[in-house]
């Protein structure tokens, strides 16, 4: 089963993040412009031709979050969209955060 497979849960918090380890293991299932940034939140920049194909991504992915009730923090320029995911009720990453990178992996790719 692929991580894209899989529900996102939501977090109610009262639960550790992620571990490093764990963390660097799912990791290595996603699309390799996956990192995770000094926050220690998943990130993946997404290069491209103009505004109106950043834009297009972005409401493709806002598209899957609102989906999967699980949102992403977005930045859109020319040529350029950049998500963040991590879980605000942590402060860190659970697998479900995984999950939506992976969702949005197989719908962008």
């Amino acid at each position: 089963m692929s991580l894209a497979d899989n529900k996102c849960i939501p977090c109610e918090g009262g639960v550790p993040p992620l571990d490093d380890m764990r963390a660097k293991d799912l990791l290595m299932e996603l699309h390799k412009d996956w990192l995770l940034n000094d926050l220690g939140h998943l990130e993946r920049s997404i290069k491209l031709n103009d505004f109106d194909q950043s834009i297009k991504i972005a409401n493709e992915v806002a598209k899957i979050a609102n989906e999967e009730n699980h949102h992403p923090d977005l930045f859109v320029s020319w040529g350029l969209c950049k998500i963040e995911i991590w879980t605000h009720k942590i402060d860190g990453l659970t697998e479900s955060d995984f999950f939506l990178a992976a969702k949005v992996d197989r719908s962008i790719v």
